[in-house]
């Protein structure tokens, strides 16, 4: 057991570093400090869409609280438009019209009263013009651009507070008036009490369902646009339920027909239909799919591209006994000792040792469970309906290909996800007749410790060629390619000599792989990464090429493919193949560019920046991407192809001029261990050199990278940086390099040396350093300080304390046990409890309570889903009775990040408080000083 204690003494300052805070000192003279206030008022962009023919960019610029906006910039940068309280923004095909939702300001919102619902903007950018309108649920421009479909709310007056945003989602099949506006002149057509619409992919014709007032059903129609008379063609005339409209590239309709079940008064089973352009017939009537099996009114339809395929969703039907349905009871003498009746209201839940999953995660996914569908296809040719899944294999993906499909079965690996994570069997399924071909056993999807839900929807590694001939996927640290015809299996990397699996992962599960980065020439060859480089397997067994030449290797920086057509399955054999790079020694990012064919690296753009690729035009060779520093927002640019001559088109937050937001730098240490770690250092505004200054250390994991990141303008649970840089604080986060069995000692290895080297360098006044960390450094940062002194305080969210009982609790927003994430995750413990106690206990910060002698605040929600917040009040009480300084903040009706946005403000204001008061020598708040006694109020 390490444990630090005593003085840290400062040693001669770097030059570099002085140099760099110098000049930052001028540049921050006379800028004043960010507030939680003005912090509120900064905007982030949301929503971003680019125009096909690259001339237009629309977006939400959303503050953190107030009221959002929609600003449209033209390409070039000389022409911007606003829309005044609008969100989620829509172009037109044409790029002439942008269509945005239009909401209820904040200030009404937040009153509560008389919340309007919301509305629609419609600007016409060639003018400049604005077209509002009242009352708007959805809106859908066609295909072509030619027409919008504006679908109202019915005419109550006002939505209630609580639920105005939700009720202004699209409400499914709810029945209200339908406009058709023609864009490019006068013509408007309304109908009345439509449920549903579609628009086809060339914009002739809409289908749409409209409510039968004398009867409970629909009837649907087909209206074509291009004809002078609009004329409308009736699919089906009998009242029905219609819904999940789906257009082919061929001009095929397909969807799903149900009648009303007397019973539930529900839409029962359906049948799926299709319209061809001349009749609409029955491609997979209700009585006709597979025993068992029906198909649900709640589907989803999707075509593949070339119309040869439909795939919809079957589900098993209930198999429930029915006792006593449809019958009537008749009225019996009361019998007090009755045992049968009294039993009728009991509550127990029956947890069995040899449960698949464990009752909370049966719970959590039960109504999925029962909504769910599994896939199924229909060959139109042949009009054959083929059920490709089923209960045990899923298939999450609709394939474009036409031969297989990509399927998982978890289902023999169930009742060990509670202790080990996610285990699945991989498949190919033959879309033909719907056979399963198993390709791999005891698969682990991906690398990190979070599983969402009891699934395993966590895909596995693996990439199929665009027609399907070959699976690539990664096991056992190498990647496989399958051949889905004879079903043979080569490893392909095994006799190159670099690591095709993640050499940083430093968790007790197997390590992940690099990724595919798509394929070359059809199917000839795919491109697989290793940490630095790109490299191309032929398909056909012949020697494997390194596209970058090593030189990612040999300079330590990361690239990886960048599909700037996010549909793109292939590259042709002598194309461009554009990639994102990141350099491990200085932290910054950049564009380059290879060749399918030959490989090689050219620099298309790069800097002491971080960039992000966004969008490429759908018609056009025009890219955009965002960059960003540590001081710079991450505004929208524009370039031209190769990323040539970019441009930035946007400056949405200005008013970061008048702050003093400081500036970031990088500096390199040893941890404990002897392992160069770098840092990430945030320098005061207000910085001087020779003026040592208070640190707040943040971090988690690898935080470094974070060097030219822009820090979110919000209030959360998280410290903001500039709001402490521009305050007079040294804001730090380095990296941690952990080690399984020991994971408190590892973060307190990487920790502690890089303080040190802050005040080694004369940046930080040894006498005020600050901790802060969140769940996992939360844990981190609760441990740490019972090991060492040199924290002046330090503040813990939502950590776990006891790695004994923590153990065996529950993860309750997914239902999962936590077991799994200590023997396999993120906890990286050496086993189990039994097989690792000792583990268990040296990394339990409660253990050593009566060590910690520094001011600690600690933060939990109540019903925390990830956490349980008992390991909070653990802690507190075991610091309670060792006499150790420690407040504790628990907030009513929390989850595990603090969702109302008075609990935001009021955890950030604390922890501002109790910094300034052990770093800056503040006077402490009263409810530091005397607490907060009880006052009646839950």
């Amino acid at each position: 057991m390490i444990r630090i204690r005593g003085p840290i003494h400062r040693a001669p300052v770097l030059l570099l570093a002085l140099m760099f805070a110098a000049a930052a000192s001028g540049r921050a003279q006379e800028k004043r400090p960010l507030t939680f206030v003005d912090l509120m008022q900064f905007r982030q962009i949301e929503n971003t869409v680019l125009s096909r023919d690259g001339d237009w960019v629309a977006f939400t610029a959303s503050p953190d609280r107030g009221d959002t906006e929609v600003i449209v910039r033209s390409a070039d940068g000389d022409t911007r438009y606003v829309l005044p309280l609008g969100s989620r923004p829509r172009i037109s095909a044409d790029g002439r019209w942008v269509a945005a939702r239009r909401n209820p300001s904040f200030e009404e919102t937040a009153k509560g009263i008389d919340v309007p619902k919301t509305g629609l903007l419609l600007l016409d950018t060639s003018t400049g013009s604005i077209v509002e309108l009242d009352r708007v649920r959805a809106f859908a421009f066609s295909e072509d651009g030619a027409w919008l479909a504006i679908h109202h709310f019915e005419q109550e007056d006002t939505a209630e507070a609580e639920d105005w945003w939700e009720g202004n989602e699209d409400e499914g099949n709810a029945v209200t008036k339908l406009v058709l506006r023609r864009l490019d002149g006068d013509a408007e057509i309304e109908l009345d009490a439509v449920s549903s619409f579609a628009f086809d992919s060339t914009g002739r014709y809409i289908a749409y369902a409209v409510a039968d007032t004398a009867s409970d059903g629909d009837q649907l129609y087909v209206r074509d646009l291009r004809t002078g008379n609009f004329s409308d063609t009736v699919l089906e005339q009998q009242p029905g339920h219609f819904a999940n409209f789906a257009w082919s590239s061929s001009g095929s309709l397909a969807y799903t027909a149900a009648v009303e079940d007397d019973e539930e008064e529900e839409p029962g089973a359906a049948a799926l239909k299709i319209w061809d352009g001349d009749r609409a017939w029955p491609a997979v009537d209700s009585m006709e799919t597979p025993e068992g099996w029906y198909i649900p009114s709640e589907n989803r339809l999707s075509w593949s591209d070339d119309g040869e395929r439909l795939f919809f969703g079957v589900r098993p039907e209930d198999d429930g006994d029915g006792e006593g349905e449809g019958e009537e009871e008749e009225e019996e003498e009361f019998d007090p000792y009755d045992t049968e009746e009294i039993l009728e209201g009991r509550e127990v839940d029956v947890w069995h040792w040899n449960d698949p999953l464990i009752n909370p995660n049966q719970k959590e996914n039960w109504e999925e469970q029962q909504e769910r569908t599994y896939l199924a296809v229909y060959h139109v040719d042949d009009r054959r309906a083929v059920r490709l899944a089923s209960q045990a294999l899923w298939i999450n993906n609709v394939p474009e290909n036409p031969r297989v499909a990509l399927a998982t079965d978890p289902t023999p690996y169930m009742k060990e996800r509670t202790w080990a994570g996610v285990f699945v069997d991989a498949y190919v399924v033959d879309l033909e007749d719907g056979t399963p071909h198993l390709v791999g056993e005891r698969m682990q999807p991906g690398g990190s410790s979070t599983v969402r839900g009891w699934t395993g929807r966590r895909e596995i590694q693996q990439s199929l060629s665009p027609e399907a001939r070959y699976l690539i996927y990664y096991s056992e640290g190498n990647y496989h390619l399958y051949e889905t015809q004879s079903g043979e299996t080569r490893n392909l990397t095994h006799d190159v000599p670099v690591s095709f699996a993640d050499v940083d992962h430093d968790y007790p599960s197997a390590r992940p792989g690099y990724g595919v980065g798509g394929w070359v020439d059809g199917e000839r060859a795919v491109l697989i990464h290793d940490k630095y480089d790109v490299w191309q397997f032929p398909t056909n067994g012949g020697e494997p090429v390194n596209l970058t030449r090593g030189e990612g290797r040999a300079a330590r920086k990361i690239y990886r493919v960048l599909r700037v057509d996010r549909d793109q399955e292939s590259f042709p054999r002598n194309s461009t193949v554009y990639l994102t790079s990141f350099d491990e020694a200085r932290k910054n990012f950049g564009f380059y560019s290879t060749r399918a064919d030959r490989g090689g690296l050219e620099l298309l753009l790069e800097d002491d920046k971080k960039f992000e690729f966004l969008a490429r035009a759908e018609d056009a060779d025009v890219y955009l991407f965002t960059r960003e520093d540590y001081d710079e927002f991450p505004d929208l640019w524009v370039s031209r192809a190769g990323f040539d001559r970019p441009s930035k088109i946007t400056d949405v937050n200005p008013q970061i001029e008048e702050f003093a937001w400081g500036h970031s730098m990088l500096i390199e240490y040893e941890s404990l261990d002897g392992i160069t770690l770098h840092g990430a250092v945030i320098l005061p505004g207000d910085y001087e050199e020779g003026v040592t200054y208070p640190v707040l250390t943040y971090f988690y994991r690898f935080f470094s990278q974070r060097l030219h990141e822009f820090n979110e303008p919000v209030i959360n649970h998280r410290p903001s940086f500039p709001v402490y840089a521009s305050n007079g604080y040294i804001v730090f986060l380095p990296d941690v390099r952990f080690e399984v069995g020991r994971p408190g000692q590892s973060a307190l290895k990487s920790v502690v040396p890089g303080v040190r080297k802050l005040v080694e360098l004369g940046l930080a006044d040894p006498d005020r350093l600050g901790l802060h960390g969140h769940s996992w450094s939360g844990y981190t940062t609760a441990f740490i300080v019972t090991q060492t002194d040199i924290f002046a305080a330090a503040v813990a969210g939502a950590p776990v304390s006891n790695m004994t009982s923590a153990y065996g609790g529950i993860r309750w927003g997914s239902g999962l046990a936590r077991q799994f994430q200590y023997e396999m995750g993120q906890s990286r413990l050496s086993g189990s409890l039994w097989e690792a106690r000792q583990d268990y206990i040296e990394n339990s910060p409660l253990f050593y309570a009566d060590r910690m002698n520094t001011p600690l605040l600690i933060m939990h929600g109540d019903e925390d889903e990830a956490v349980p917040w008992y390991q909070s009040i653990e802690y507190y009480l075991a610091l309670r009775r060792n006499g150790k300084n420690a407040i504790f903040l628990q907030y009513r009706g929390e989850p595990h990040h603090p969702r109302e946005y008075a609990n935001k403000l009021d955890y950030s204001i604390r922890m501002r408080q109790f910094f300034d008061h052990y770093l800056k020598g503040s006077p402490a708040p009263g409810w530091m000083t005397e607490g907060v006694p009880y006052n009646g109020n839950d």
